[in-house]
C-alpha cells in the first residue's frame, strides 16, 4: 500500500486492509510485470474502496455493482481523487453480456459470493471475464472464524451450528447467507477452470483485538500488521481468519 493509501486506513482499519493490499500488489506485479497499466473489474465494488486506489495507482478500473446508489458516490469519490473509474450497474452473474470476454487482467469479487444465489454461475462469470493469463481475487467470510467468534463470545450452540451447517450459518439470527471454508472456496474455484494460486487467511487476529490498542498507536498497528502478514499463510492459522482470500489464475492457454 503506498504512503498516501495509509494515510486514509488508520489503526484497526489499516491492519485489517494490510495483508489483501500486499496480496494485490504481489498479484498485480506478476500479471504485469513491467509496472505497466492493468484492465481491473471489481464486482460489487460499491464506492470504490480498492477501486479508487488501484485507479490512482494508473490502472484501467471498471466496477460492476447492482446499487446505483453505490455507483454515484463512486463516480463522487473518483472525481474528488481526480481519477476515473467506469461505473456499471449489473450482478455478477451477467459480467459476460455487461463486459464481454477476456475484459480484465485482474477481477475483483470481494465479499459477493456469500451473497449471490448461485456462487458457481458467478465464479462461471467471472472466468468468463477474465482473460488468459490473468487472474481473479475471491476474498469471502469464513466458516471456522464465524464458530470462533461466537465460542468466545459464550454462544456455544451458535458455534456448532456453524460448524456443522452446509452454509456455515449459526441460525435464522445470522445475517451472513453463507460461509465458506479453505476447501469449499478452492473446490469453487476449480469447478470454474481456475487454478489455485494463493490462499491467506485476512484478519486472523485484528478482530480478537479491541480497537483501542491500536487506534493512535501506530507501533502496534505495525507490529500486528507484521503479524498477520505472517500467519495469513500459515497452514493452520489461515483457516483461522475472519475472512479467505484466495487468487485464483485463468490458463494462458
Amino acid at each position: 500500500m503506498t504512503g498516501r493509501q495509509q494515510k486514509r486506513v488508520r489503526g484497526s482499519g489499516r491492519v485489517r486492509s494490510a495483508v489483501l493490499w500486499d496480496a494485490l500488489r504481489t498479484v498485480l506485479g506478476r500479471i504485469t510485470p513491467e509496472a505497466g497499466p492493468s484492465d481491473v473489474v471489481d464486482v460489487g465494488g460499491g464506492t470504490g474502496g480498492f477501486a479508487v486506489p488501484l485507479a490512482e495507482l494508473g490502472h484501467r478500473v471498471t466496477v460492476v455493482d447492482a446499487n446505483p446508489d453505490a455507483l454515484a458516490a463512486l463516480e463522487r469519490r473518483a472525481a474528488e481523487s481526480g481519477v476515473r473509474v467506469r461505473a456499471v450497474q449489473g450482478d455478477a452473474v451477467d459480467l459476460p453480456d455487461l463486459l464481454g470476454p477476456d475484459a480484465a487482467d485482474l477481477v475483483l469479487c470481494h465479499s459477493v459470493l456469500e451473497f449471490v444465489d448461485e456462487p458457481g454461475a458467478a465464479m462461471a462469470a467471472l472466468t468468463g471475464v477474465v482473460r488468459p493469463g490473468g487472474s481473479v481475487s475471491v476474498l469471502v467470510a469464513g466458516q471456522v472464524a464465524a464458530a470462533l467468534h461466537r465460542a468466545v463470545s459464550g454462544h456455544f450452540d451458535d458455534a456448532r451450528r456453524v460448524l456443522t451447517d452446509p452454509s456455515g450459518r449459526w441460525g435464522e439470527g445470522d445475517r451472513m447467507p453463507r460461509r465458506f471454508t479453505r476447501e469449499t472456496l478452492s473446490a469453487l474455484v476449480r469447478g470454474a477452470g481456475l487454478r489455485v494460486a494463493e490462499l491467506h487467511g485476512v484478519r486472523i487476529f485484528a478482530d480478537l483485538v479491541p480497537s483501542g490498542l491500536l487506534d493512535g498507536d501506530s507501533d502496534s498497528a505495525d507490529a500486528l500488521i507484521a503479524l498477520e502478514a505472517v500467519a495469513a499463510v500459515h497452514p493452520v492459522l489461515r483457516d483461522l481468519a475472519t475472512q479467505l482470500h484466495l487468487v485464483a489464475d485463468k490458463p494462458a492457454g
